[in-house]
């Protein structure tokens, strides 16, 4: 049988390896990507702030978003250069997925996969 002490000590150690980034998500409408791949509406992709983007090093990678009690998954195919440091920009699809665009901006965490 496990004691609590060493379940929590496995917890800590699995949680301790995931990097979460906390921010605003916002939308927009996908077209040719600073990653060199056009997508549209439906794409469920993810623009990143310069830090994350990291000169393009994390084209390509996906992210899990949690936000409104909701989770969703987005591929990094584009820039934001506008977004502060943890902010993300999604397609009105991965929007939808974690609250309505009528609500135009919310707070989210996210990782990489």
């Amino acid at each position: 049988m496990y004691s609590k002490a060493m379940i929590l000590a496995a917890v800590a150690v699995f949680t301790s390896t995931v990097a979460a980034a906390s921010g605003d998500m916002t939308y927009f409408n996908p077209g040719l990507g600073a990653c060199g791949r056009t997508d549209n509406d439906g794409s469920p992709v993810v623009a990143l702030n310069p830090a994350d983007y990291a000169n393009g090093a994390n084209c390509g990678r996906w992210i899990t978003i949690q936000g409104n009690g909701h989770q969703t998954a987005a591929q990094v195919v584009d820039l934001c250069p506008g977004c502060a440091s943890g902010a993300i920009d999604v397609s009105p699809a991965i929007f939808d997925d974690i609250a309505p665009l009528s609500v135009g901006r919310i707070r989210v965490n996210w990782f990489f996969q």
